[in-house]
């Protein structure tokens, strides 16, 4: 795996295999070699254009790792680097981190540091080498002790019977994340084959289901009605999207997703290797060909804060301005020739602003929005996290399908998050007039799959059969990130405790510390107040559970809320917004939200949803503000 190209083998695609079978196991629906027709298709489709393109594609080269560089690459994206190397000294922050994890997570983390360890010790390289026993011995001998599942977990919940449990957030085991609560949680809560439970970690809930003796796993048929109708139970303390939180939540919710997905792997058997490409000269200005990151900021120049590139936004309104009517739309290619053509008047004319889209045939539009997807020098999904998202239809599940899938999402850099995000939406907006385009789900994913997926192999050249085997799997990967893309932006509930845990241990080993005052957003915040009200056991009820919304973009800028068992952050801000003063009223409810800043939380951004009086016996400390969502 020394080379490869972001390239078809398209030897292998101009055929679809004569007689290919293969494994129809649960994570994969019964498609019949006639249902493919549209995947091979659209592989000569592509095949074609690349044919008619005389600029060859750059190969882009995938780094060999040596021995123990994976692990030590893993361990820096996890942001547990200061656990080996120079600065292995200084883990207090590690420290606290490692004491939130959960008991799979951990071994995870174990057996990447006892590689590390190992092949250093072979290097014999000139710092120091810290046992992995010992790494996770520090934690108990810290004041937040280790969840390894045994007795420092039976201790954090002494202790948190001892003291006030809600002070730091915590309400029972929803908090605590010792792996004795979340067995005894999984045990408790109502589950079914629909449910996803994001309380408690996929990695858990997996061995879970391995060790029981009645964890028959679910599995499925084909067809597009026997998608299973996956639902999320509904959190009182309000649902958190990719979006909601702050910036330096969402490094530590990076970290964890990267552990509990490895976890997750691990528990069932998959590998889980992060491929890493060598950096290659690649165009540095145009529409096609070019970084997203760079394409991202020359659009920025033209309209500044745009979180999608320009032409990826203007090929998607100009394939809706005629209608989602059409038969075939995504199917049926644009003429070759054409489409080239357009690339290249577009390449010349579009920041000028003299491109006559008018000309446009929707077919050929379609062709382009396709066409800017594979000619990205690396992947939509990523050099990374590709074979990632190919492994998931491994997965014995659905359910830990869809589970892995949302891990992945989170780790996409935000760029190549976002523009996926509007290009599952958009094709869900085409399947949605499936009766007049004749697009369904499948349909639509066969198409699409070939355009997201092309990274072969690595260079490898592939068997006919096996690839027919991966065709039908990444067909079943994209219909799950089309239908269940509302659920896949969702940082689970679990994970999010873990933070405010974080959160919580880091306030309690720097109280006196005034970089705190970062964590808060520049916000107002008395440390003093708050210091009082830690020492105050059960003080949700001081002043009678009233809490202050400051509002500062309203005209009624403070308001003093009496909390109910049925109070919604909705109904906070119709409250502020019914409030009509001198000033004219310019923002909208769907323009403003209340936010919960502070406390053991960053900053969080609330679904209306949100029972305000649980969220607030979560995090009793917290500021509540209404305002405008930051872009």
């Amino acid at each position: 795996r020394r080379s490869g190209q972001y390239t078809m083998n398209h030897e292998h695609s101009k055929k679809m295999p004569d007689g290919a079978s293969f494994d129809r196991s649960g994570s994969q629906d019964s498609l019949d070699e006639l249902s493919m027709d549209d995947y091979w298709k659209e592989l000569e489709n592509i095949h074609e254009t690349r044919g008619n393109n005389h600029e060859e594609r750059v190969a882009l080269v995938v780094k060999e790792p040596d021995e123990g560089e994976l692990e030590e690459e893993w361990l820096k994206e996890a942001g547990l680097s200061n656990l080996f190397g120079e600065s292995s000294g200084d883990s207090l922050e590690s420290v606290v981190f490692l004491s939130t994890l959960t008991r799979t997570q951990k071994a995870a983390v174990e057996k990447r540091i006892e590689t590390v360890t190992q092949t250093m010790r072979k290097k014999n390289k000139q710092h120091q080498i810290p046992d992995v026993r010992d790494i996770f011995r520090l934690q108990n001998d810290s004041k937040g002790k280790v969840c390894d599942g045994s007795e420092p977990s039976t201790v954090r919940t002494k202790e948190n019977e001892n003291t006030n449990e809600t002070h730091d957030g915590t309400k029972g085991p929803k908090f605590s994340l010792g792996t004795d609560e979340q067995k005894s949680l999984l045990e408790d809560m109502p589950s079914s084959d629909t449910d996803i439970n994001l309380e408690i970690s996929f990695a858990e809930q997996a061995a879970n289901l391995k060790d029981s003796s009645a964890g028959k796993m679910y599995r499925g048929g084909g067809g597009d009605t026997l998608l299973p109708n996956f639902r999320l139970p509904k959190d009182k303390t309000g649902t958190t999207k990719i979006g909601d939180l702050a910036p330096q939540d969402m490094k530590k919710v990076y970290s964890l997703a990267l552990i509990e997905l490895t976890a997750l792997y691990d528990i069932l058997g998959t590998e889980f290797k992060q491929q890493k490409a060598v950096k290659i000269k690649t165009k540095d200005s145009g529409l096609f060909g070019v970084p997203l990151s760079l394409l991202l900021e020359q659009d920025q120049k033209k309209v500044p804060g745009t979180k999608i590139p320009l032409i990826f936004q203007k090929l998607i309104a100009q394939i809706e301005e005629t209608t989602l009517e059409t038969e075939g739309l995504l199917r049926i290619p644009g003429v070759a020739t054409r489409v080239k053509g357009l690339c290249q008047e577009l390449e010349a004319k579009f920041y000028e602003g003299t491109f006559n889209w008018e000309n446009v045939k929707q077919h050929d539009a379609a062709s382009l929005l396709k066409l800017f997807i594979r000619e990205l020098p690396q992947p939509l999904l990523t050099v990374e996290y590709l074979k990632a998202f190919q492994d998931v239809q491994k997965l014995p599940t659905r359910k830990q399908q869809l589970q892995a899938l949302n891990l992945l999402v989170i780790l996409l850099p935000e760029a190549n998050r976002d523009t996926l995000k509007v290009l599952l939406e958009f094709l869900q907006r085409v399947i949605d007039h499936r009766d007049k385009n004749k697009m369904t789900l499948k349909n639509v994913a066969m198409v699409m799959a070939p355009n997201l997926f092309t990274f072969h192999g690595f260079g490898s050249k592939i068997i006919e059969q096996s690839e027919f085997v991966m065709a039908a799997g990444t067909a079943n990967v994209m219909r799950f990130m089309i239908q269940y893309q509302k659920l896949l932006w969702t940082i689970p509930k679990f994970i999010v405790n873990q933070v405010r845990k974080q959160n919580t241990e880091s306030q309690k080993k720097e109280k006196k510390d005034k970089a705190m005052k970062k964590l808060l957003k520049k916000m107002a915040y008395d440390r003093e107040k708050h210091e009082k009200q830690e020492k105050t056991p059960n003080d949700t009820d001081v002043p009678q559970g009233v809490i202050r919304v400051q509002a500062p973009h309203l005209s009624k800028v403070s308001m003093a809320i009496q909390l109910t068992e049925e109070l919604k952050a909705g109904d906070i801000v119709a409250r502020f917004l019914s409030q009509k003063s001198g000033n004219v009223q310019t923002l909208r409810k769907e323009e403003v939200f209340l936010y919960e800043i502070g406390g053991n939380i960053g900053e969080r951004c609330l679904d209306d949803d949100t029972y305000m009086k649980d969220l607030y016996q979560l995090n009793p400390n917290a500021e509540w503000v209404i305002k405008p969502k930051q872009s």
